[in-house]
């Protein structure tokens, strides 16, 4: 093995700094966000908060997830993600596998369509028209069903079922078993890594998306977080619109609820991350390198 010479050393120490300097660049406005979280709400207004609290308080962080409009918007956010990550992983995971076999007749052509809706769609009108017709407005599946399959996502397990040893299910097939059986005994258990992170996309997706339930929701009893979130940056400044009393005003700001809102909003995603890194990790590298 080679040993490194001051040069080298002194390139790592560069890529290093360069790297943590991205980081800390990268955290900052977070960084930010959650220092006005926590600070004073003459600290807030007078825009003395950097990177630092000022005027340490947590009535903020306390209002806001105490909030009963908040807890009921982050329940129907949690539902939607969980429904809508198991349903669009298992309709993935079965997509993908026939279109994993290309001996099989037309795959060509099906491929090929499932990758035209990745390059042209109908457009927010058609979308909205759609729902309409199939009575889905102010419905939660609305929020779930157009983004049940990913072509992406599908094409990424798909890449994954190909790298497979085919003597597996050649093996499984002579003992007698059949695809359905082939495919969630064996491909799926051997598919963790890959199918870990499409889950971890498909969660991220639902959790944040507002696009859509801006569109087709407008019950209130029926809005998921981050349109709540959308609601109160729009009306932050309006006492009314929170439904505040006097006495919940003290020491809390309009942007102090704002940044609170948005810190409590990203809480679920960081106590999953963790859980999924390892194969995340793995997953993210899946079509880098085919053997």
């Amino acid at each position: 093995m080679k040993k490194k010479t001051i040069g080298d050393w002194s390139m790592d120490v560069c890529v290093y700094a360069a790297l943590l300097l991205s980081g800390l660049l990268t955290l900052l406005p977070m960084v930010n966000v959650l220092s006005k979280a926590l600070s004073d709400e003459s600290a807030v207004i007078s825009g003395k908060v950097g990177v630092i609290p000022v005027g340490f308080q947590l009535d903020t962080m306390k209002y806001v997830v105490s909030s009963s409009q908040f807890l009921h918007a982050i329940s129907v956010s949690l539902l939607v993600m969980i429904v809508g990550t198991v349903l669009a992983i298992l309709l993935t995971a079965l997509t993908a596998y026939p279109l994993s076999k290309r001996h099989l007749p037309g795959i060509p052509f099906i491929l090929l369509m499932f990758i035209f809706t990745m390059l042209f769609n109908g457009g927010i009108i058609p979308n909205y028209l759609l729902m309409k017709e199939l009575h889905l407005i102010n419905n939660l599946w609305s929020l779930m069903l157009p983004a049940l399959i990913s072509v992406f996502n599908m094409l990424v397990i798909k890449s994954y079922y190909e790298s497979l040893p085919e003597a597996l299910e050649e093996s499984a097939k002579m003992d007698g078993a059949r695809n359905f059986t082939i495919l969630f005994r064996i491909i799926l258990p051997l598919s963790t890594p890959v199918i870990a992170t499409i889950a971890l996309f498909y969660a991220v997706y639902f959790w944040n998306d507002y696009f859509h339930p801006m569109l087709y929701i407008s019950n209130p009893g029926l809005k998921p977080l981050q349109l709540y979130l959308r609601d109160i940056v729009m009306d932050a400044d309006s006492s009314s619109a929170l439904n505040k009393s006097v006495d919940e005003m003290m020491n809390i700001s309009p942007e102090g609820i704002r940044s609170a809102t948005v810190i409590a909003s990203i809480i679920p995603m960081l106590l999953v991350y963790p859980f999924l890194q390892k194969h995340f990790v793995k997953g993210v590298l899946i079509g880098s390198v085919k053997g």
